[in-house]
């Protein structure tokens, strides 16, 4: 489905990516682990068009989206959940909502916000709310749905347990479990390694821009480096 060869990414002379491959198999639950400043945020943000790579090749079904616009790769199917959410505080979880499917031609939105309502009760409780009200764990769900109301095939999620409550981190993780089987292929980037792997198909290890290890996520879990360094064992 992805395929990533090779992407080396900078900000300014910063090299953060360095000659980073991927690949994401449709149907997959894939985790990008790595601590703080790895570049994990760095690949995603390559994926959608925020960024740039200097080299490399960047594939969606054997097709390069490497010059799309953002708003042409989310058309391709690709979205993005950010780090931090970027909700748009002002605005109703209603409307933020329906900005997520801004690109949409189709007649089934309303189908679909119902849907993200029965994935997330606390949104439709609260969908006449300003979303700068809700606390962060609400803030991760509208999040969630916004990026789900664009329809996507493969969905990104940045760092979704980021603050969170432990309980809410399991609500989350579950949240992203229904997605998948639901027929949704996920990219998670995530510092809690061992949630990310728990749930994952493979994995990929960041260090300083660069990947270190990859592999099935039971393999990961096993490996007594990753033990080490990412599960605090």
């Amino acid at each position: 489905m992805l395929n990533v060869k090779d992407i080396n990414v900078y900000y300014g002379a910063i090299h953060a990516v360095r000659n980073v491959s991927l690949e994401v198999h449709a149907g997959e639950i894939v985790s990008i682990i790595g601590a703080n400043g790895a570049g994990k945020s760095t690949i995603l943000k390559t994926l959608v068009g925020l960024l740039r790579s200097k080299t490399g090749e960047i594939c969606l079904d054997g097709k390069s989206i490497a010059d799309l616009s953002p708003a042409a790769i989310v058309q391709q199917g690709i979205a993005l959940v950010p780090e931090g959410r970027r909700v748009f505080p002002r605005l109703s979880v209603e409307d933020n909502l329906l900005l997520g499917a801004y690109a949409r031609k189709d007649n089934e939105v309303s189908r679909d916000m119902q849907r993200i309502y029965e994935m997330f009760p606390r949104l439709f409780e609260r969908k006449k709310q300003n979303a700068g009200t809700l606390s962060g764990g609400e803030q991760q769900m509208l999040a969630t749905g916004r990026g789900m109301m664009s329809r996507p095939r493969l969905l990104l999620l940045d760092e979704p347990s980021m603050g969170l409550a432990p309980l809410l981190v399991n609500q989350i993780f579950e949240t992203i479990l229904d997605i998948n089987e639901q027929g949704t292929t996920i990219l998670l980037v995530e510092q809690n390694a061992h949630m990310a792997l728990s749930i994952a198909d493979r994995g990929y290890v960041l260090e300083t821009g660069e990947v270190v290890l990859a592999g099935q996520a039971e393999e990961l879990i096993d490996n007594d480096e990753v033990r080490c360094a990412y599960l605090g064992e």
